[in-house]
């Protein structure tokens, strides 16, 4: 028996006991469990088993270590790595890491922390968790699920996107590395498409994705991306076949090699030529930033994100624990890691895109010099004007900004006749690129520069695969483990049903016009509906479990008392955060014309379309379907027309809850236990309950299910 137990300390107290049998048996551990035995009814021989919750036939993880890098490859994904850094460079630079930490802080930490606990404490998926907590709101758990659905769907693409890639990196030079020779007869043209972008840009819009010109224009499958789909899908089903007993095993590498990966680009970014310019750009803070109400709003945005928030995968993870696990140090932990890995994926991003922004700037300067020599070739311009120092042989940025400026004073009234460029590093590393566009457009073509281009772009797109399976794995836990919780399936025929449906619905998205889809359930299937679930698993846990009755679960589950810190965030602060987060959203989603970016293959560059009706139309649908189930699953339980899913409950989950009947009513049978006054009228019983024969002479009432030996 544990020495902070409540049992041991009533030897030490005269306070009034008020705990029910179930109490004491869903937190008393006694030495032997298989042999523990009451008499059931006074029949002799009759015995029952009690076991603890640990061990009420539902997995566990091997070690905490397992567990920690199951949370950690869940909560670091591909944002970390192209959604971090662009919000970083757009938001202020350094100066967004102030309200992003404080943020995550105030909301981030907290909330984790409760989805850990509930998790762990009624050991169940979400919609098990949210049943228990306040049935009412139980359709929690099925937007949950809806949400890790439409995002699994969309993800995984992007997951065959980087296996696409990184066998395409298996060449030398790189196919992306230049653009495509044409053959016209004898002559041999440059394709027009590619020299008005770039080479990279063309592999990714025209070889990659084929993609059409407008959403309308389906442009039917695309057969590379088709199978490059299959394979991420069979890759995932694989690793969640056996739930954690799988995944748990594949966490060991998809976690840890991304870290490996990231240090390796960084050493080698920091070698390269520019790398500091870019660096130093990055973390130059304009505090004037942090003014602006849109970067608090983005910051809160992406600490919501950034841990899984409301997927339902943290609590699916956390519910293998062991009862006792202190799930409040993993919080911390994983919250920190995650933080330190978007602020190390930031420095290997803009270490690379500041030689990135070197190399084009150069080409600028040896593009506008030859402009600038035929001008004198031809008396467009004196010589009178150039520095006698400058070579055009060897022509610096420093020398051609000196020209420039001459230029354009002497020149002033017909210099825009010129077409020249400034030529400016700061313009080349204030060019915001994110998402994809970040890591096949901006990285790969930095990677062509690097020697051993090759091995540089094969360990990225790995990384990329690993860091997106991970939250995969994440996700599809979110799904399977609450159905599996519910309803007594097989889980590997369940896993399998599910890859396959999900490969299936996944067509959508590799059809030629399949990015924007992409883009349309990036945007609208998860922000909104995500939040809306977290504020309510925030208000239920709060406000209507209570915020002191949850403070007590914690201090009897993990043996001290959070600090009252938490019991402000969750009560206070977090609710109004998310609140206002909320009424951000609706406001941007309200003024922002929905829409997205079109890759226009005549002018080779992309431009902004908005959707056709029955798109739009597509796009609302996303929002209301994740959400129906909360009012949907309010109203039917409110008028009794579905069950509270108590029928479907373990023997953890009955304790449990027999524990917060028994402190709610203030049933005293655990008097007699103790030898207290055994003679006092008992406390009404359901009619379904079992009365247990103890030693000592008391009854208590046990609703649970017995194992009977």
């Amino acid at each position: 028996m544990r020495k902070n137990s409540k049992v041991t300390q009533r030897e030490h107290t005269s306070e009034h006991v008020t705990e029910s049998v179930a109490d004491l048996l869903a937190h008393e551990a006694p030495l032997d469990y298989k042999n523990s035995s009451l008499n059931v009814g006074g029949v002799p021989g009759k015995k029952i088993v009690l076991e603890p919750p640990e061990n009420d036939g539902r997995p566990a993880w091997n070690s905490k270590l397992q567990y920690i890098l199951a949370q950690v490859g869940f909560s670091v994904g591909l944002g970390n790595v192209w959604r971090f850094p662009y919000l970083c460079q757009k938001n202020g630079g350094g100066a967004y890491l102030v309200p992003y930490f404080i943020l995550l802080v105030l909301i981030g930490v907290p909330l984790f922390f409760l989805e850990l606990a509930v998790g762990q404490k009624i050991r169940r998926g979400s919609i098990g968790v949210w049943n228990y907590v306040c049935p009412q709101l139980g359709g929690i758990g099925v937007s949950s699920l809806m949400v890790c659905g439409f995002v699994g769907l969309y993800y995984n693409v992007i997951i065959g996107w980087s296996i696409f890639y990184f066998f395409q990196s298996f060449q030398y030079p790189l196919p992306w590395a230049e653009c495509p020779i044409r053959r016209n007869g004898s002559l041999a043209i440059v394709e027009p498409e590619c020299e008005k972008s770039s080479a990279t840009t063309y592999f990714w819009y025209r070889q990659t994705l084929n993609t059409t010109s407008t959403i309308a224009d389906s442009g039917g499958l695309n057969v590379k991306m088709t199978l490059s789909l299959l394979v991420a899908w069979i890759i995932v089903c694989l690793a969640v076949i056996r739930g954690i007993a799988s995944s748990g095993k594949v966490m060991y590498f998809s976690s840890l090699f991304p870290y490996v990966v990231l240090f390796c680009f960084l050493v080698r970014g920091l070698l390269l030529k520019g790398a500091v310019d870019g660096i130093a750009h990055m973390f130059t803070p304009k505090l004037e930033k942090m003014l602006e109400p849109q970067v608090w709003r983005e910051a809160a945005t992406q600490v919501f994100f950034a841990l899984g928030l409301g997927f339902g995968g943290v609590i699916a993870f956390s519910s293998y624990n062991k009862i006792d696990n202190n799930c409040h140090f993993d919080a911390v932990l994983v919250s920190f890691i995650n933080f330190v890995t978007s602020i190390l994926a930031t420095l290997v991003v803009f270490a690379v895109l500041g030689f990135k922004a070197n190399l084009m700037n150069e080409k600028c300067v040896m593009e506008n010099g030859e402009k600038i020599l035929g001008y004198l070739n031809s008396n467009v311009l004196s010589h009178d004007l150039i520095p006698p120092h400058v070579n055009f042989s060897q022509l610096s940025t420093v020398d051609y900004a000196e020209i420039y400026a001459v230029i354009k004073t002497v020149k002033e009234g017909s210099f825009a006749e010129l077409s020249l460029d400034p030529c400016v590093l700061e313009d080349e590393l204030n060019k915001s690129v994110q998402g994809t566009g970040l890591a096949f457009i901006a990285f790969t073509e930095a990677m062509t520069h690097f020697p051993a281009s090759p091995f540089w772009s094969v360990m990225f797109f790995f990384m990329l695969i690993n860091l997106g399976l991970g939250s995969m794995i994440g996700t599809m836990t979110g799904i399977t483990t609450p159905v599996l919780d519910t309803y007594k399936v097989q889980k590997e025929l369940f896993t399998v049903c599910c890859c396959i449906i999900a490969f299936f619905c996944g067509l959508l998205f590799v059809q030629r016009s399949g990015n924007y889809f992409v883009t349309m359930f990036d945007d609208y299937s998860a922000g909104l509906p995500l939040t809306v679930v977290v504020i309510l698993e925030n208000v239920s846990v709060a406000w209507i479990y209570g915020t002191k009755r949850f403070m007590q679960d914690l201090e009897d589950m993990l043996g001290f008392r959070p600090h009252a810190f938490y019991f402000y965030m969750w009560k206070y602060v977090s609710p109004c955060c998310l609140i206002v987060l909320i009424t951000a959203t609706v406001i941007e989603m309200a003024i922002s014309p929905p829409g997205y970016n079109a890759w226009v293959e005549e002018l080779a560059q992309e431009r902004f379309q908005s959707y056709p009706p029955w798109a739009l139309a597509m796009c609302f649908s996303l929002i209301v379907v994740a959400m129906l189930p909360l009012p949907v699953v309010f109203i039917a339980r409110y008028f009794n027309l579905m069950s509270d899913g108590s029928n479907k409950l373990s023997v953890s989950y009955r304790k449990s809850m027999m524990k917060d009947i028994s402190n709610l009513e203030e049933v005293d049978e655990a008097r007699s236990i103790l030898g207290k006054n055994p003679g006092e009228t008992p406390s009404p019983k359901p009619p379904s309950q079992w009365y247990v024969s103890i030693p000592t002479g008391g009854y208590a009432m046990l609703n649970m299910q017995y194992v009977l030996v």
